[in-house]
């Protein structure tokens, strides 16, 4: 786990600087990767666990690695000859072979992040449970262990990979990730068979309906209805399977079972809590490239942020011994109930934040059309708009980003070197507040998110695990993406008080359904004594 955890921070820290980098230091083809990321987990996340439920543990864990290392591994070469050969590969084809390596590099880097995927689900959603004996206790000490690991590794493995591209270059950050790869592939393959040995458990593994479906597919058709006999949508699948193309047949049984997977994850005991940990997913508060840019414009230094992130990443771990310690104590829905309000509680700082002194939150530029008159007087309202705000100093063609030479990259971060143009705001309660809110949330954040997990590792039956959390995967990206259009939609500083609110609006929402999830599964509780 930890091995594979280092290697996708890493992954995912390099090949969105990459990007940049061939982009000539635009941000274009980062934005069409995290587009492509999301929209395929979102459409194939049921796929995906379908996938894992229908084979074998073994043979999805060697695949799902192999697959996603090799990409990383061939993507990496694929990059480390575009950065040496550059010039000539934009004058084949006037450029347009250009496009093609771009192309290549995306779809390879989106075939690494399904394998990912599946290998995510297969390992921290099922394998675990299995190796802990279906012990609750046992189980959330390996879920918790398995995320300090995480944020460890999202606070070390950018750094060192940051540093290899920094001190020598971006061809031997490529080979740097490249040689990691083969190393942990091997390392990790020789570890999972290791503990498939030794856990006889984990090589008995139920039957599901789709496998049974999956064998009619493939041409066995003797007595079709006893085998979906229960399953209404499997005989909807299957009607009329000699009246269509096999290619069709094929196309038309995976849009059934992607349907099957929604309806299944609608269907579970934990739907709402799952839903509200997705509903968490649409905030800007966290420390993603949004916050810490609105942060630069307030002001606040490049070191000053990476220190607040390893204060945060100090939080996350926080939340982790608290769940252990909440669920001994108080039980598992009442861990998630508190590290709800605990949440939430903390959040109100960032709302504060936004009537507090040295906001830069102008409601005026959501209302264009009342207030144009301002905007063409000397010294008026676009002198007072820019008050708190530091934008970069240049000509309109000055490209985004500047020479880079004077920036650090850090984990989906871009912090510069100088400090910001223009003269220090008013006040900085405003920033204060909000990272004070940001920061101490995490802890709540973690905790619930703990919850939810063990929630649905608890309560899923085996046979629809992979499916299931596959579908959740799927809605997590879907509301990161509505997270990413509320940005696009009020992009400049003086919105970010908005999309705060907006954030905290999600968020409760997500914390109120769990809520509801809380009170029914108290009441069954209470019915079945």
């Amino acid at each position: 786990g930890a091995l594979s955890m280092w290697g996708d921070r890493m992954w995912h820290f390099a090949i969105s600087v990459f990007l940049i980098e061939l982009y000539g230091h635009n941000l274009l083809l980062t934005a069409v990767f995290g587009l492509v990321l999301a929209g395929s987990v979102l459409l194939l996340g049921a796929l995906i666990g379908d996938w894992v439920d229908r084979n074998p543990r073994n043979k999805v864990a060697h695949a799902s690695l192999f697959l996603q290392n090799t990409s990383v591994t061939v993507c990496s070469i694929v990059l480390m000859l575009v950065f040496l050969y550059k010039e000539r590969i934009e004058q084949i084809w006037d450029g347009w072979f250009t496009v093609v390596c771009y192309t290549v590099v995306i779809i390879l880097a989106d075939v690494a992040n399904l394998a990912s995927t599946a290998l995510t689900i297969a390992i921290q959603r099922d394998w675990i449970v299995v190796i802990t004996g279906y012990n609750r206790g046992h189980l959330a000490g390996m879920n918790a262990t398995m995320r300090r690991i995480d944020q460890v590794s999202n606070i070390l493995a950018p750094l060192a990979v940051g540093q290899v591209m920094t001190l020598a270059s971006n061809v031997v950050g490529c080979g740097f990730i490249l040689a990691w790869n083969l190393f942990s592939l091997i390392v990790e393959f020789f570890f999972l068979s290791r503990v498939y040995r030794i856990v006889p458990a984990l090589s008995v593994k139920p039957p599901t309906e789709l496998k049974q479906l999956n064998k009619v597919w493939e041409g066995n058709h003797e007595q079709p209805e006893t085998l979906v006999e229960s399953n209404y949508s499997s005989r909807i699948c299957l009607k009329g399977i000699t009246n269509f193309p096999q290619c069709f047949q094929r196309f038309r049984c995976l849009l059934s079972t992607c349907k099957d997977g929604w309806r299944a994850y609608y269907r579970q005991p934990v739907f709402l809590a799952g839903m509200g940990l997705a509903f968490l997913y649409t905030t800007v508060l966290g420390f993603d490239c949004i916050t810490t840019g609105y942060a630069y414009t307030q002001g606040i230094s490049g070191s000053l942020l990476s220190l607040l992130m390893g204060v945060s990443a100090i939080t996350g771990l926080m939340g982790t011994v608290l769940f252990t310690r909440l669920r001994k104590s108080v039980g598992l829905i009442n861990t998630g109930i508190i590290s709800s309000c605990l949440h939430l509680g903390c959040l109100l700082l960032c709302v504060c934040s936004v009537f507090a002194p040295g906001s830069p939150m102008d409601l005026s530029l959501l209302m264009p059309y009342f207030s144009s008159g301002s905007y063409a007087e000397p010294g008026g309202m676009a002198n007072i708009r820019q008050k708190h705000t530091y934008p970069l100093t240049g000509g309109n063609n000055q490209p985004l980003l500047p020479d880079r030479s004077s920036i650090h990259w850090t984990n989906n971060t871009v912090l510069f070197d100088n400090d910001p143009s223009g003269t220090a705001p008013d006040s900085y309660v405003s920033i204060i507040l909000l990272f004070l809110g940001v920061i101490t949330a995490r802890i709540g954040l973690w905790c619930f998110d703990l919850t939810v997990t063990q929630l649905l590792q608890e309560t899923i039956c085996e046979s629809e695990r992979g499916v299931v959390n596959g579908v959740q995967s799927s809605m997590n990206y879907l509301m990161d993406l509505l997270h990413f259009i509320m940005v696009i939609s009020a992009p400049q500083p003086q919105h970010f008080g908005i999309l705060v609110i907006i954030s905290v609006i999600f968020i409760s929402t997500g914390h109120s359904m769990y809520f509801v999830y809380a009170h029914r599964a108290k009441r069954k509780h209470h019915l079945e004594r």
